[in-house]
This record gives C-alpha cells, structure tokens and sequence, in this order.
C-alpha cells in the first residue's frame, strides 16, 4: 500500500515527458511528500482527446450514511476491474500520476521510511503510476458542506522482491514509457490491465530512507 510518494520536477519536464501542449499545462508544485488528500498533477485525457496535465485531490472518498468521509488512496489491481467502487473509473478515467520516488514503511514505533526510485543516470527520474479518476459529489468530512471535486486513485500490485525486502503487502505499479502511458491512457480495458503487474525489481534501487515521512534529504544509495 502506497500512502506517500513525491514529485520534484517541474511543469516543464513533466510536461515534455508526457507529451502535454504548453496550452494545456497547469501550473505544477514541485513536492517532496505528497500525502493523502494532497493536490498533486495528473495527466488525463481532455473531452477532446488530447492529453492534459492538472492538478487533482489523492484519494477516492468514500461515503456512506452517517459515517465519516474517508480516503482511499490505492486501488487494487484484483480489484479494479470487478468492483464497482473502482470499475467505471477503470473503464472509462484512467490517467498517469508523475512522480520520483515512492516510500513505503518498516517496521513500526518509530517506522522507517525507505523510498524507492527507478534505476537511470538521473537520481530520481520521472515515471508514472497508472490511475483512475472521478469527480465526487459530498462533504469532505462528516456534516461538512457538499463540494465537488476531482479525485484520483494509483494502482497497486503484489510487491517485487525489492519492495518485498521493506513492505510484504502491496507496491504501486510503475509505467515508465511512452507506450505503456499510451495503452494506459487510450488502450481497451484488456489492454491497459496487462500493464497491472510488478516493475522488475532490478530496475531499481533504494534511493534512501530516515525515520521521518517527509525526509527527503538522506544520503542517496
């Protein structure tokens, strides 16, 4: 389960990388901790068809009478396709969520945090998480006003063996080219789920990791 990622590129690289017109760019917050509930930047497919980049809230809300709204970060890839809190989003708003690193905890009292990035001469180059997105209609927290807003889900796989050495339970998926963000963005629902599996493990590397969630500034591996 992926609770905490960062993105510390800018709109310009995100936007070149991902093929998205200038005209189309929203203005991008570089991050180094982007948390549940977070505004953080999607690439989706526009009413016409063209990507664009913008910025969405983390979570799917899930809200049910008389209880609390609550996030939901992660979508299960066991899950997307059959259940229907996630199966329309599937269908229908799949998008690419940016990022540079992702973190996962061991341990607990107090857990450390160890990222993880792909393997490149960059020390923290871009990639995607493959995601889904909708517009909720609903308060944010329990007798909270009624807002709307645009929310987004990653999807998560079985971990591989380097994920596994820190979090046995779940990783997110990784995309990291052209064609895997197209199949993802445009692909038939069949086509998009061959991409739902782990990323080889020898891609990657632990780029760091501290007992703080947002800490950032450790010695890279």
């Amino acid at each position: 389960m992926c609770t905490l990622y960062a993105n510390t590129k800018g709109r310009e690289l995100i936007r070149n990388l991902f093929r998205v017109s200038d005209n189309r760019a929203a203005t991008v917050d570089l991050k180094d901790a982007i948390l549940p509930s977070d505004i953080a930047p999607v690439v989706r497919l526009a009413e016409d068809g063209e990507r664009e980049l913008v910025n969405l809230s983390w979570g799917f809300i899930r809200h049910g009478p008389g209880k609390a709204p609550r996030r939901v970060v992660n979508s299960r890839d066991d899950q997307v396709r059959g259940n229907p809190f996630w199966r329309d989003s599937f269908l229908h708003r799949r998008c690419l969520v940016p990022a540079t690193a992702y973190s996962e905890p061991k341990g607990v009292k107090p857990a450390r945090w160890y990222w993880f990035a792909i393997n490149d001469d960059d020390p923290r180059p871009l990639f995607a998480f493959p995601g889904i997105w909708r517009r909720y209609v609903g308060p944010l927290k329990k007798d909270g006003p009624r807002v709307e807003l645009d929310v987004y889900s990653i999807i998560t796989t079985t971990p591989n063996d380097l994920t596994a050495s820190i979090n046995h339970d779940r990783m997110p998926v990784l995309l990291t080219s052209e064609a895997e963000w197209e199949t993802w963005l445009r692909g038939r629902p069949d086509e998009a789920f061959t991409l739902c599996h782990p990323y080889a493990a020898h891609r990657m590397r632990i780029a760091g990791s501290g007992l703080e969630k947002r800490d950032l500034s450790v010695r890279l591996i």
